[in-house]
């Protein structure tokens, strides 16, 4: 095995790790969070019952794109050079779920959110910050390149469309939103779908922006690489 592998193997097991002491702690959260008063502010866990305070968790698109990250490390910890075609999508959805959650946290809704406490600073720093920069990082680094095209693309946005359907759905029966700027109660719907659009301009970039680099970056499949130094 050669340095560059075991170093990825490396890299990506942390990735794992991390996502996996993060979300317990999570939990944890939400199970000292109380159940009452009842409560439908946006982006709390507070109000409701355990399992539903466990599945605001879930609801979270920072939660689903940080457990892909995590699904995902793990199986590049085992085998860096993965690839196969439903292995492609997952990779690409992933690596577009958890850059969109770094910038929009980054840009939009790190003014208004204040973690308190070790636990909250704790997974907010991982989930927002860590596992976004390292993902992308590992990317550049270890790849696996080339595995994006436009059918890849394709399959990699309906996640984040169905996040969004369900949000907006669930949200309507509940009056409860993972976070502000989709909260239809204080905003109206006009309101909310720009600020989906926005959101879904953000993708399109991200995904450009990984097209490109994937087809401009050296491959790291050993049989591509030699092909093009041939």
């Amino acid at each position: 095995m050669s340095n560059r592998s075991a170093y990825a193997k490396v890299w990506h097991a942390t990735i794992a790790v991390l996502v996996v002491l993060s979300f317990l702690v999570q939990l944890w959260i939400a199970y000292r969070a109380s159940a009452t008063p009842r409560g439908h502010a946006a982006g709390t866990l507070a109000g409701t019952s355990l399992g539903g305070r466990i599945l605001r968790v879930l609801s979270f698109f920072t939660i689903q794109s940080n457990i892909l990250s995590a699904v995902v490390s793990a199986q590049l910890a085992r085998d860096p050079q993965r690839d196969g075609p439903a292995w492609r999508a997952l990779r690409s959805t992933t690596l577009l779920g958890i850059t969109v959650t770094g910038v929009v946290y980054g840009t939009v809704l790190a003014k208004v959110h204040e973690p308190s406490g070790w636990q909250q600073v704790f997974t907010n720093t991982v989930f927002h910050y860590i596992v976004p920069i390292m993902m992308v990082l590992g990317w550049l680094l270890f790849g696996p390149r080339r595995r994006i095209c436009p059918a890849t693309i394709g399959w990699s946005l309906l996640w984040p469309l169905a996040w969004l359907v369900y949000t907006l759905i669930r949200g309507a029966s509940t009056d409860w939103y993972p976070y502000p700027f989709l909260d239809v109660i204080t905003h109206g719907y006009a309101r909310v779908s720009i600020n989906s659009v926005g959101v879904l301009v953000v993708f399109f970039l991200v995904t450009t922006v990984f097209w490109l680099g994937d087809r401009a970056l050296p491959p790291t499949d050993p049989v591509l690489a030699a092909a093009e130094i041939s």
